[in-house]
C-alpha cells in the first residue's frame, strides 16, 4: 500500500507529542518494516525542519530527517501539484499540497491525524488506527 504520510504524523514522533506519539510511532513503524510504502511530499522536508528545529536544534533535527529518509521516499510537489493546490476547495493550503502530491504521485491514501482536513473525494483520508486495521484486515486475509 502506498501512503502519503501527513506532515502532523511525522512530527508526533519527532517531538513525542502526546497522545499522539504512540499511534503516530506505529504508522512510521510499518513503513520501517515495509508494511506500507510510506511517501512524505517535499514540502513536508521543510515543514518538518522549520517546526521540530524550534525544539530540537539543527543537528538533532537533520538526524531525525535523515532516519526518516531511509524508509520514506519524497514525494515530488511540482507545478501541477501547486496550480492544482490553489484551486482546490481546501481551507488549508498546506493540506491543498498534500493532497495534491498524493493524487499525482498516484499514492492509495493518506494518513493523518486530522482527516477532517482534507475534504477531497478522489483519496482515502486513514487515521493511523484506520491504517493499522486495514493493515490487520489485510494480514488476516492473507493468512
Amino acid at each position: 500500500m502506498r501512503i502519503l504520510l501527513d506532515t502532523n504524523i511525522i512530527v508526533d514522533v519527532a517531538l513525542e507529542r502526546e497522545p499522539f506519539y504512540i499511534a503516530s510511532m506505529r504508522v512510521l513503524t510499518f513503513a520501517y518494516r515495509g508494511e506500507i510504502e510510506a511517501f512524505i511530499s517535499a514540502s513536508t522536508v521543510s515543514d518538518i525542519y522549520y517546526i521540530v528545529r524550534k525544539a530540537k536544534g539543527h543537528d538533532e533535527t537533520l538526524e531525525f530527517l535523515r532516519i526518516i529518509a531511509l524508509f520514506c521516499r519524497i514525494a515530488t510537489v511540482d507545478q501541477r501539484v501547486i496550480s492544482s493546490a490553489l484551486t482546490s476547495n481546501f481551507k488549508d493550503f498546506e493540506d491543498a499540497v498534500q493532497y495534491e502530491t498524493a493524487i499525482a504521485n498516484q499514492l492509495e491514501a493518506i494518513v493523518t491525524r486530522n482527516p477532517q482536513d482534507f475534504p477531497g473525494d478522489v483519496l482515502p483520508i486513514l487515521t493511523p488506527e484506520a491504517l493499522r486495521q486495514q493493515l490487520s484486515q489485510s494480514n488476516d486475509r492473507s493468512s
